[in-house]
């Protein structure tokens, strides 16, 4: 294509649970792709560096530190994204809670608090975010799922019920947006090496008895097919690919990358 027609317009991103791991490294290299970022944490440190980060790379952005179980919250934050710069073309909604807890001994409190991110935020960020997109007849939303779904595990089980409730709102959301030629997908990683999952597997190795951790974490890896841990901005590409160069036909999709965990 001739460089002179070429759409060198920056797109607009807004990308929650940013102030660490995948969320940062998502934002990141959507900064290098030539977008404006926006990014969202309730840890206003963290988003700190990833704004740093960000700088690094030229592009614009945009430090939003706000808790999205509020209500309100995230559609204050796509607002903030629309007065900047006009729009949002791309939300990748990142943000996530979870707390290993046995089944039979689950409280309000975690149910609630796991629900209300993982579920009632994201589905009021694609909300605020898609009427926005209709308008413009276009746009791109990405929901982080997980294996995790679509798997019986009692000691998670707050954490999985919320990410079946993610992948139902990414195929309604889908359907609901597709006369406007918005695409909305969601991508399910497999074990990653962040903050969120070391937490979360030490809790669950103590959970189960396990004393010895990097033996309970080494047992874990040798079950993934491929053999290893997936890294941060492997996944984060995946992610970037779906924001940027999945093909327009490609919508209601569950993009799987868990290293042969995750087999449908």
């Amino acid at each position: 294509m001739p460089a002179e027609i070429l759409d060198t317009t920056p797109r607009r991103a807004l990308v929650t649970g940013a102030a660490g791991g995948l969320g940062r490294e998502v934002a990141i290299q959507l900064a290098r792709r030539n977008c404006v970022v926006a990014v969202t944490d309730i840890n206003g440190e963290g988003l700190a560096e990833t704004i740093r980060r960000i700088g690094e790379t030229g592009a614009e952005s945009e430090r939003i530190v706000s808790d999205f179980t509020g209500e309100g919250a995230p559609e204050a934050a796509v607002e903030k994204v629309v007065t900047r710069w006009g729009g949002i073309d791309i939300l990748v909604n990142n943000a996530g809670y979870g707390v290993i807890e046995p089944f039979l001994d689950a409280t309000y409190k975690s149910w609630t608090r796991t629900l209300a991110l993982n579920v009632t935020a994201l589905a009021m960020a694609c909300k605020a975010a898609g009427r926005v997109m209709r308008e413009q007849r276009s746009g791109r939303i990405i929901n982080i799922t997980s294996p995790g779904s679509r798997m019986a595990l009692p000691d998670y089980t707050a954490y999985t019920a919320s990410k079946a409730g993610v992948d139902s709102i990414t195929r309604a959301a889908a359907v609901a947006l597709a006369p406007y030629g918005v695409l909305v997908n969601s991508l399910a990683p497999g074990m990653m090496d962040t903050e969120m999952q070391r937490s979360t597997e030490a809790d669950l190795a103590r959970a189960n008895g396990r004393n010895d951790l990097q033996a309970f974490l080494d047992e874990r890896t040798r079950r993934i097919p491929l053999g290893r841990r997936a890294e941060i901005a492997e996944v984060a590409e995946a992610v970037v690919w779906l924001c940027l160069d999945a093909p327009d036909y490609m919508t209601a999709e569950r993009l799987n990358m868990s290293g042969g965990l995750d087999k449908d």
